[in-house]
Formats: C-alpha cells, sequence, structure tokens
C-alpha cells in the first residue's frame, strides 16, 4: 500500500472515529436521554429532552469540535512555519492577545454583536503573536524555540492581567469570565453559523498552502532553492493562524496546549508531511476538544469541571515531556 492510499485508510477511520466520539457525547450527560430523543431533536420535535439536545449538547459539541480543529491546525502551522516543536497559539500570545482584545470590547463597546467580538479577537491575536515574534526577532541568531517560548509566556501573562484590569475596572468581569473560562458552556446556534465558516475557510486553505508549509518547515534555503516566495507563504500562514486562533477565542475563550499536543500526537500517525498533518490534526483536534468537554461534564455530573483546567492537566506534562526531548514528543 503506497503512502497516499495508507494516509486514505487512516483519514477515513479518524473521521469515523470522530463521529463515534461525537455520538457519545452528544448522548452522555447528567440528564439521560435516548436514540429516539436525538431523533427527534434532529427533525424539530419539541419535548424536554429534544429541546436539550438541540439547544445544548449539539451546539456545545459542534463548538468544541471545530475550536479543537482551529487550535489543532493553527498549531501545527505554527510548528512548520517556524520550526519550532513548542509552538502553540496559547503559549505564543495569539489567545492572551485575543483575550485582552476580547476584554477591552466589552468594556468600551458593551453591544459589540459576534462579528465584532471576533473581529476584536482577531485583532489581539495578531497583536499578541506580532509582539512574540518581534521580541524573539530583536535578538541576534533571530528565532530559538525557547526564547520564543519565553517571549511567548511574558506576552501572555502580560495580556492576561491587561484583561483582568480591564475587567475589575470596568465592572465587566463576569462577563468576560464567560469567555475566558476556555469551554463551550452555553454556545448558541448563532454563534456558530457566525464562527464556524471561518474556521472551516480558515481550514481548507491551510490545506492548500500545505504543500508549501512542507517545504517551509524543512528550511528557508530549501524553499527557496524549490521556487517557493517565502515571505508571501509566511504572511499568509501568518493570517491563517490568526483567524483561526481568532475565531477559537471567540468562541470559547483562553485555552492552551491543544495547538501543541495535537500535530505532535499526528506526526506519530502520519509522519512530517504536512499534507497529511493538517487535515488528520483536525480531526484528531475535534476529537480530542469533544472528549474533553465530555469528561467535563460527566466526572462529577451535574458539576462540571472547567475544560481549561482539564485540557491544562494533560498539555503541561505533555509540553515538560516534549522539552525533555529536545522537541519530539514520540521517538
Amino acid at each position: 500500500m503506497n503512502k497516499t492510499a495508507s494516509f486514505g485508510v487512516k483519514i477515513l477511520l479518524a473521521a469515523a472515529a470522530l463521529a463515534a466520539v461525537f455520538f457519545g457525547a452528544v448522548m452522555l450527560g447528567a440528564a439521560p436521554v435516548s436514540v429516539s430523543d436525538l431523533f427527534g431533536a434532529v427533525t424539530g420535535g419539541a419535548t424536554k429532552n429534544n429541546l436539550l439536545l438541540r439547544e445544548i449538547r449539539i451546539p456545545r459539541e459542534l463548538a468544541a469540535l471545530f475550536v479543537g480543529s482551529a487550535l489543532a491546525v493553527s498549531g501545527a502551522i505554527m510548528q512548520g512555519m517556524t520550526r519550532n516543536p513548542l509552538a502553540d497559539p496559547g503559549l505564543l500570545g495569539l489567545t492572551g492577545g485575543a483575550n485582552a482584545a476580547l476584554a477591552a470590547a466589552y468594556a468600551f463597546f458593551p453591544s459589540l454583536s459576534t462579528i465584532g467580538i471576533m473581529a476584536a479577537c482577531f485583532i489581539g491575536s495578531a497583536g499578541g503573536a506580532g509582539i512574540v515574534f518581534g521580541i524573539a526577532a530583536v535578538q541576534r541568531g533571530g528565532f530559538s524555540p525557547f526564547r520564543l517560548v519565553l517571549a511567548g509566556a511574558a506576552v501572555s501573562a502580560f495580556f492576561l492581567a491587561v484583561g483582568q484590569g480591564i475587567g475589575i475596572f470596568f465592572r465587566v468581569a463576569k462577563d468576560i469570565s464567560m469567555y475566558t473560562a476556555g469551554g463551550v458552556n452555553g454556545t448558541t446556534w448563532h454563534q456558530l453559523q457566525l464562527i464556524v465558516p471561518v474556521i472551516v475557510i480558515g481550514i481548507l486553505i491551510s490545506l492548500l498552502l500545505s504543500k508549501q508549509l512542507t517545504l517551509l518547515s524543512l528550511s528557508e534555503e530549501v524553499a527557496v532553492g524549490l521556487g517557493q516566495h517565502t515571505l508571501r507563504i509566511k504572511v499568509l500562514l501568518f493570517i491563517l493562524l490568526t483567524v483561526l486562533a481568532g475565531a477559537a477565542v471567540a468562541l470559547v475563550g483562553n485555552l492552551a496546549f491543544v495547538g501543541l499536543m495535537i500535530p505532535h500526537i499526528t506526526r506519530a500517525v502520519v509522519g512530517t508531511d504536512y499534507r497529511f498533518i493538517l487535515p488528520m490534526s483536525a480531526l484528531i483536534g475535534g476529537m480530542f476538544m469533544v472528549l474533553a468537554d465530555t469528561l467535563g461534564r460527566t466526572l462529577n455530573a451535574p458539576y462540571e469541571i472547567s475544560t481549561a483546567a482539564l485540557v491544562s492537566v494533560i498539555g503541561l506534562p505533555f509540553f515538560l515531556i516534549i522539552v525533555k526531548k529536545g522537541g519530539r514528543a514520540f521517538s
């Protein structure tokens, strides 16, 4: 079986696994439901369980799926573009910047629409990433993985403080915490209708640039030698990862480690070619977030454990393993 056929089998298996996990997530929860309830929810039934599924669980799990895909793909793009195994939107200032911009939007434009919030998150994530990359680039020797991580940690902490300060000063901390808790609880169909198309288009465009990203991940010289316009590709990729991270924050708030872990897990499955890594990351990232949200809802039902806390409990040891192994988690 050649490489492409083997990948086709793997992607079909991953898609089937994602469908199974999503179905299980919708069915599990504090309130028991049946398959007939799910059928009724899809066909417009109006029983209590139909409404529970249609208005709460299904949009919630769809949000988890698309946020996981967006963060995983943006993390893979960052790691390939910077050749930095520690790159992650949550660790390099993107989600921190989006978070601070979200707080500012709530404080200065309290009636802002979902589109306005999303635009603020895009601007904030671009600003956060720009500052981190700028700090890392001013030193002699250019980017290094650890310099980027240190700059990202400092900038993320700064933006976190800015967001909290704005929330306290303008008395909008409660509204902001609805987003910054890093969960998908309360997601509405209206939010999904606005944000999901942005994520889907961003992922599709990233797939079109996956070949160029593979060349860029090898080295700048190789990409230039093979006729790639590296500056233009980097700008496009930077816009893509900013859009994906900003859309994810607009939906669930600050969430670290998903963009770090999933690309490493994916490489263990499909290798180092980004034509395979990006689509598989989208599926595995979505599956991971749906599982994390389901665990958060069911481990201590009817109370919920923060999805961000669960992801961090898994993500921090993973991060330390990558650091210890010099950037390779599964070798």
